[in-house]
């Protein structure tokens, strides 16, 4: 049965009753008033007894506050470095097909894709999203061009480096995937990125796609369990892991994180991604990072070196 809503004040009391210390209620009240019980609730899981469903030892709210402002600020660094992974995604995409295919107009070549029909579909959700775009650019292009129809792939198009420029990064993700997989197109990218497997490149784009949704909507990173996992990699051209990902990394942050450290890293080897997490994780001492993944010795992994 659905539960009966309560107040800021009975929220306090029901996590009370439960056995949470509060050190100042007033600031309690203030966090459950801009942050809802539910989306804070997986903040404390780790500490109930489930048979019981009260907690065990000393938990208290001020660690709660601790664990979710660090998920926000580790938020906040992921999405400055998959901002440089966009776009640089998009660059070597664009540059690398227009230059093979001695055009800008190659992504409505479909026999450049495996599956067609597909292909078709993306290729009209990209001329959607463009054409929902105020950016002046698209509107001037749109003024422009008497025949642009974006419920077809006839009629005038944009180059690529114009449409990908409004494309998301599940789009790009999706289109890299959908390229022929005996393409050498498609393995010069991933070389690209340091990797030998374009099919390692396509299950880490779908994987920190995963992420990027997550961020974007102000989700959380702590104790989530990641639906897309990033495959382990065999060979690779620069520092990786001294071992493979166990299950546990893979599925929770750590994995997905690591993934795209190395690729900002194959993009801009100055990037300052690396430092700010362990910069992060220095401010929060007390923080369980195993619980995103950074199990015992992730620091010796010579990517994080």
């Amino acid at each position: 049965m659905n539960q009966k809503p309560r107040t800021i004040q009975e929220q306090l009391t029901r996590l009370k009753e439960k056995g949470m210390v509060f050190n100042d209620e007033r600031t309690a009240s203030s966090y459950l008033a801009r942050i809802s019980y539910f989306r804070l609730k997986y903040y404390w899981v780790d500490m109930l007894d489930m048979s019981t469903d009260h907690f065990v030892g000393d938990a208290n709210f001020n660690t709660i506050i601790e664990r979710y402002e660090f998920d926000k600020k580790l938020r906040n660094i992921l999405f400055g470095a998959i901002e440089i992974l966009e776009v640089g995604l998009r660059t070597k995409f664009i540059t690398t097909l227009s230059l093979a295919t001695d055009t800008g107009l190659w992504y409505l070549d479909n026999s450049l894709f495996d599956n067609q029909q597909f292909h078709t579909n993306l290729v009209l959700d990209m001329k959607y999203e463009f054409n929902r775009n105020s950016d002046p650019f698209v509107r001037q292009y749109i003024a422009e061009h008497s025949n642009w129809n974006i419920n077809s792939l006839d009629g005038d198009n944009p180059d690529a480096w114009m449409i990908f420029e409004t494309a998301t990064f599940g789009t790009l993700s999706k289109m890299y995937k959908n390229l022929l997989n005996q393409s050498p197109l498609k393995s010069r990218i991933a070389n690209e990125f340091g990797l030998y497997s374009a099919r390692e490149l396509s299950s880490w784009l779908e994987a920190i796609s995963v992420l990027r949704n997550i961020i974007a909507h102000h989700s959380r990173i702590w104790y989530k369990i990641f639906s897309k996992k990033p495959t382990n990699i065999n060979r690779h051209r620069d520092k990786w892991m001294l071992s493979s990902l166990t299950e546990h990394q893979r599925k929770r942050a750590f994995g997905v994180i690591s993934c795209l450290l190395y690729l900002c890293n194959a993009i801009n080897p100055e990037n300052t991604i690396k430092q700010d997490i362990k910069n992060l994780f220095d401010s929060y001492p007390n923080i369980p990072v195993f619980m995103i993944g950074f199990t015992r010795g992730w620091e010796e992994n010579p990517i994080w070196e």
